[in-house]
Order: C-alpha cells, then sequence, then structure tokens
C-alpha cells in the first residue's frame, strides 16, 4: 500500500487501518531492554 493511499485511510478514521500495519518487526525508539539482576530474601 502506498503512503498516500495509507494517509487517506487514516483521516477518513471510518476504516480499520490495524490489518495494514505489520507488528512483527516493530520497536520502540529510545526503548530498548536492559537486564538487571534482583535478589529477595527468602
Amino acid at each position: 500500500m502506498k503512503a498516500k493511499d495509507f494517509d487517506q485511510k487514516f483521516d477518513a478514521s471510518d476504516e480499520d487501518i490495524l490489518n495494514e500495519l505489520d507488528f512483527s518487526s516493530a520497536k520502540r525508539v529510545n526503548q530498548q531492554q536492559k537486564r538487571i539482576k534482583i535478589d529477595f530474601p527468602v
């Protein structure tokens, strides 16, 4: 789908655009994961 067609669907707001998006490779900008270790007392 071309960006122009996508924009028209979005602006019309009468159609669901979620089916047009690919969430399998989506990433949050500046939200990298960081591993931390926490020890809790028993």
